[in-house]
């Protein structure tokens, strides 16, 4: 089989990599976002999918705006590809591109459509507190994520799971399941299920806006911002910003199903049951830990922050580093 992969972060790299350990499918060339200049240095750097072509020496293609390109359609239309894969490309295919391949576009999209369509489902499904996600291919059309699905592949959320470890769990599940698309595909063993659109959920881009904390939202919303928006999420403290990377929820509704990390830490807390205190007040502190901050409901343990300037910590580094004490509040400016 004669594939086109348009794919372009580290998200889409386990599934080329697999195309590219079957002997039975050949990568014409790769299509991926132009390089981008680094800010320090303004070295250009190259995508992780183009830095994988390269190292297999493949054609790689990097139109700007690819409806607009003559010359990528020209390239797309005579390269004979029985089917182009699309991985986290980043940018929508024109009516005429998604028409060259003899067997369609096939899709891998980080979700069990057709929940969360759109740029970013994996950190929407964490911050809405999903127990369960997944992969689904589809058969893509001119809309966004609106495909006739193919297959799908399901994984569970632990309550420690933030976007980065779920991103790379699944994007080895993409890899796995779209090999077996493929063959399925190709051998017309496959019914494509159309979507039904009065369930379909939407994972807009994330903007600046979705990574401010408000003390307010109760500890298990806050803990599902933090870990979805995983590691951008901000507050201030000492009229500072400071990040908070990694947080747990204290309560007795997080142990039936948590890890035994958890359970371990939960052991080492202190008598927290007549602790309380305003909004974003720092109620006590887990020796070894971190702080325990109040929110609107629930207290929220603070495992790891990252202070301006400076690098990731854990919050008992940051508490020992800044001596803080109990009564002080987050997110007071």
């Amino acid at each position: 089989m004669k594939i086109v992969f348009f794919g372009t972060p580290h998200f889409a790299v386990p599934t080329l990599e697999k195309l590219l350990n079957q002997p039975e499918f050949e990568i014409l060339a790769v299509v991926t976002q132009p390089d981008k200049r680094r800010e320090r240095g303004n070295k250009l750097i190259h995508s992780p999918i183009k830095t994988v072509a390269i190292d297999h020496n493949l054609p790689v293609w990097q139109p700007p705006r690819i409806k607009k390109d003559t010359e990528t359609l020209t390239q797309l239309q005579q390269s004979d590809a029985d089917v182009f894969v699309v991985v986290a490309y980043g940018q929508i295919l024109s009516a005429e591109i998604l028409e060259i391949p003899r067997l369609g576009c096939i899709n891998v999209h980080g979700s069990i459509l057709p929940k969360y369509r759109g740029a970013a489902p994996i950190q929407w499904c964490l911050y809405n507190g999903e127990k369960e996600t997944g992969i689904t291919t589809m058969l893509m059309d001119v809309g966004m994520d609106t495909g006739a699905m193919l297959l799908k592949a399901s994984t569970p959320i632990a309550l420690l799971d933030n976007s980065q470890d779920l991103a790379q769990r699944l994007s080895v599940m993409g890899g796995d399941l779209l090999v077996e698309t493929l063959f399925h595909w190709q051998n017309q063993e496959i019914e494509p299920v159309p979507q039904d659109d009065s369930e379909a959920t939407y994972a807009p881009l994330i903007t600046k806006h979705n990574y401010t904390l408000d003390w307010s939202k109760t500890a298990i919303q806050l803990h599902n911002q933090i870990r979805g928006f995983y590691p951008n999420c901000t507050t201030t403290f000492r009229d500072q910003g400071i990040k908070i990377i990694a947080s747990i929820p204290i309560g007795d509704a997080y142990c039936d199903d948590s890890t035994t990390e958890i359970k371990e830490i939960y052991e080492k807390l202190p008598d927290l049951s007549t602790r309380s205190g305003s909004i974003g007040e720092v109620v006590s502190i887990a020796k070894g830990i971190g702080p325990i901050a109040q929110t609107g409901q629930g207290l929220l343990l603070l495992r790891e922050v990252q202070l301006a300037g400076k690098r990731p910590q854990s919050g008992w580094d940051f508490v020992n580093g800044n001596r803080l004490i109990v009564g002080e509040v987050l997110g007071n400016c």
